[in-house]
């Protein structure tokens, strides 16, 4: 049962709608967590039990919210309540979504003033550098709508990558080409492509906020899990290392057009793998990567 199917059944039952709540799946289907909703079983506190949704009728609501004139249980309420770690794990997610200025303002208030977001672009093609960027916001930055630059329009990326740019108090990109990540991997390529984004901010950041990436650094560093999508200042990172790195693909793509980088920006696609086969490699292309490398031993 999908939400608008939930609002259906919910319109045909004749009782106030302030005066009941909604649990279960259907909580977290109608906060975006999950898709369809299953039948539960709750305890005896049932005053309706429509197939997929189980109602309660409540004489003072507490911990809810309200959706299309219906009250449904909180996303924390439910965190507290289930034992699914996976289903956590969503709802962890989409509330850390919901404040991505929530790290930066709690640091502020331990009394960092400079905190940078650190990320990268360019770990899976085949072609081309890896591509990182820092940025440090200030306090009163506002773009709305930014979020992880993969979830964008490149209309929208571009657009924010000036905008960043403009409001920002400082940032950094670091390029490593695709020969250094064949001699020391694109592991310890991505982490030298950070430093260098920290080292090319001025001023320089007094902490560091990564997209889960460990760094040995001389001032602290959290890494995030989907750090793009929870911090405002890695997703501003996230942007510019990514617009940065497309438009060097798009350079390639007018050199060598077969290989279709304008819109692979060197990742392994059909056309892609193809055009290798067909065409042969260039000096772009990392030799240490799978396909790259068959096809060196195919033809040496």
């Amino acid at each position: 049962m999908t939400k608008k199917d939930i609002f259906e059944k919910l319109r045909e039952i004749n009782v106030d709608s302030s005066k009941y709540i909604v649990v279960g799946d259907t909580s977290i289907v109608c906060h975006g967590i999950k898709r369809n909703c299953d039948e539960l079983e709750v305890n005896s506190l049932i005053d309706f039990n429509i197939p997929g949704i189980i109602v309660k009728v409540v004489d003072k609501l507490d911990n809810y919210d309200e959706i299309n004139d219906y009250n449904f249980q909180k996303l924390e309420s439910i965190l507290d309540s289930t034992d699914d770690k996976a289903l956590k794990k969503k709802i962890e997610l989409y509330l850390d979504c919901l404040d991505t200025y929530q790290n930066e303002r709690k640091l502020k208030e331990e009394g960092y003033k400079l905190i940078g977001g650190v990320d990268e672009v360019g770990r899976g093609p085949l072609v081309g550098p890896v591509v990182a960027a820092c940025c440090i916001l200030p306090d009163d930055f506002n773009l709305d709508g930014l979020t992880d630059s993969k979830k964008l329009s490149e209309k929208k990326r571009n657009f924010f990558f000036e905008e960043i740019k403009r409001q920002a108090i400082s940032y950094g990109i670091g390029i490593v080409s695709e020969k250094r990540i064949d001699e020391i991997n694109i592991y310890e390529a991505t982490k030298e492509a950070m430093i260098q984004a920290i080292n090319n901010c001025n001023p320089k950041p007094d902490y560091v906020l990564t997209d889960a990436m460990k760094l040995d650094l001389d001032i602290p560093v959290k890494p995030i899990i989907k750090g793009d999508l929870r911090s405002i200042t890695i997703s501003a990172a996230s942007v510019l290392a990514k617009v940065t790195r497309d438009k060097m693909l798009y350079e390639l793509d007018k050199k060598y057009p077969m290989y279709d980088f304008k819109n692979n920006v060197g990742y392994p696609t059909k056309k892609h793998l193809e055009a290798i086969n067909k065409y042969g490699i260039i000096d772009e292309h990392r030799r240490s990567y799978g396909p790259v490398k068959e096809y060196l031993e195919k033809n040496n």
